[in-house]
């Protein structure tokens, strides 16, 4: 089914926004990550990256043009798909806001009467009592989807300098946490929200302006007529859209590069940060041309590498640095109880995983597998120069092969219909201090051995630390989850909806076997299968498993 881009809503103020330029015509082919056009917004030009995969379809922008946060800007499906419907929605809904917005125009003294929007006006009619130089900003709008966000971490105290392009703080969502960029400058004279609590979009997230200045009034106003009234009233529908929500579009936060420390951030756009991961530069060496200093795509190709190797060696020990606090735990004999309050990430695990569980009817298939050849064979290859890999890597390899070989367990569930995927997405499970994230391997099945160990290392890596694009995480077609690394022998996963199928890895075991008759110490390895009972039939699993063990147990038939 078609996807509908709306205009996004890139900073605090930002009420309206430009297509500078469209760097995608209809017609295009669309992946993921994908530059679609240029956006200039009330404080800078970015670009607006894509989430969705397929044809462009439609562009309700053209070049030049401004519209509304929220407007239909593109339309991404299938090729050829009928997006009739979308446009006729699209166009009446575009029509009322016009004749809306052009009463308010010309009804200027009658303002206060028109009812349109009266959560946004509210903060507007605040807007001129407040003293010279004080600016309220609100809780971001990350995505066309979001509607409300956690304060990670604040990077600003009260009283601190504030300056434009300083980090005030991480905000997260239920995809990934966000470094917020201020647009303003001045002095951090209230937080609306503080570290660790949820709010909807729109509510008071600080306040800053000159050093001194009498805010009291302001605050209790805004808190009383906007965000208390706003977060009261949220409904348990929003709540569950907001876990469900998608990180559409890029935040000018998340425009910092991966190089961070909190005395040196380095701001570059989503384009020139692929184009440096792909060519290896690190961003730290490149002088920005954009607005602040930021890193645009030319940067990137018209920079010439300089080996630093001491800056690289400084980035383990600052990760170091950064571990938690021990906790004190009470005598024996005292009751202790701690009370944690749920991350996002951790109330989508929850919902998702309890979703997947209680709407997929779940069995599992076990099998035994010989590891004597994989372990062969592994020596032989890290053996090469510059060659690492590990036996997760092969059973990822392996998995993938088997996938293309039985398309029915590479498939998901829909009411309609049953999706066979023709192309392998695997995702990987990584643990991560807030729970558990899944990147995504995409076209697994045409990746060497090699390409998939240093993919999911970099993949691994960047999950830990929180660095993982939005786009990274989706798009799976099955999972393969990994425990034996911590002595665990045998498991069962929930499956990762939409998949069908998720593998679980045991450990590799030193035990007597039976080979040709004869007992004889081997090496043996546990894989369990979960399957989705309406997609994914026991003899489809069964035969799946046969083939994946056939590989593993012979792993030169992979290069077959």
């Amino acid at each position: 089914m078609a996807t509908v881009i709306t205009m996004p809503r890139l900073s605090d103020t930002m009420t309206e926004g430009t297509v500078a330029t469209w760097l995608k015509k209809v017609g295009d082919k669309i992946s993921e990550g994908d530059i679609l056009a240029e956006i200039e917004t009330d404080k800078a030009t970015m670009e607006f990256e894509s989430f969705n995969s397929g044809t462009l379809l439609h562009i309700g922008i053209p070049e030049g043009e401004t519209a509304p946060v929220d407007s239909l800007l593109a339309i991404i499906g299938k090729e050829g798909e009928d997006i009739s419907e979308l446009l006729e929605g699209k166009s009446s809904d575009s029509k009322t806001e016009a004749k809306e917005e052009n009463n308010t125009k010309v009804e200027s003294s009658d303002v206060e009467k028109v009812e349109e929007t009266n959560e946004k006006q509210k903060p507007e009619s605040k807007s001129t009592e407040l003293p010279k130089g004080v600016v309220v900003v609100t809780m971001p709008r990350l995505s066309d989807t979001m509607t409300d966000g956690t304060v990670a971490t604040w990077l600003k105290k009260v009283g601190d300098k504030v300056s434009e392009g300083d980090i005030l703080a991480e905000i997260e969502t239920d995809k990934a946490t966000m470094e917020f960029e201020s647009f303003n400058a001045g002095t951090l004279l209230a937080i609306g929200i503080k570290e660790g609590e949820t709010a909807p979009v729109d509510s008071l997230l600080a306040i800053i302006g000159p050093e001194g200045t009498d805010i009291s009034g302001v605050a209790d106003g805004f808190s009383n007529g906007g965000s208390k009234a706003t977060e009261n009233s949220k409904s348990d529908t929003e709540k569950e859209q907001t876990a469900e929500a998608k990180v559409e579009n890029a935040e000018p936060a998340e425009a910092i590069s991966n190089d961070k420390t909190s005395n040196n951030r380095i701001f570059a756009s989503p384009l020139a940060k692929k184009i440096a991961e792909d060519k290896g530069i690190n961003l730290s060496d490149v002088k920005g041309s954009g607005e602040n200093g930021r890193i645009v795509k030319s940067d990137v190709e018209q920079f010439t590498p300089v080996k630093q190797e001491a800056k690289a060696a400084v980035a383990p020990s600052e990760a170091k640095a950064e571990a938690p606090a021990l906790k004190v735990i009470a005598p024996s004999g005292e009751v202790s109880i701690e009370e944690v309050k749920n991350s996002q990430m951790r109330k989508v695990i929850a919902k998702r995983l309890s979703e997947s569980k209680f709407t997929a009817p779940h069995y599992y298939l076990k099998i035994e597998v010989s590891m004597d050849a994989a372990m062969e064979s592994r020596g032989i290859i890290n053996s090469l120069p510059d060659t690492k890999v590990s036996f997760n890597d092969l059973v990822i390899k392996a998995s993938a092969m088997a996938l293309k070989k039985h398309p029915k367990v590479n498939s998901q569930w829909k009411e309609d219909a049953t999706i066979i995927n023709h192309h392998v997405n695997i995702g990987v499970a990584v643990a991560v201090e807030d729970g558990l994230v899944v990147p995504v391997l995409k076209f697994t099945d045409l990746m060497s051995l090699t390409q998939i160990g240093g993919s999911v290392k970099d993949l691994a890596g960047r999950a830990k630390n929180k660095k993982l694009q939005p786009a990274e995480m989706e798009g799976s077609t099955f999972t393969v989850s990994n425990l034996g690394m911590f002595g665990i022998t045998e498991f069962t996963s929930i499956i990762n909806q939409p998949n069908s199928a998720i593998l679980s890895v045991g450990a590799i075991v030193e035990k007597p076997v039976v080979k040709n008759g004869q007992i004889v110490v081997g090496n043996t390895m546990m894989l369990t299968l979960a399957c989705d009972h309406r997609t994914v039939d026991g003899a489809t699993g069964a035969q799946f498993l046969q083939t994946l063990k056939n590989y593993i147990e012979n792993p030169v038939t992979m290069l077959a």
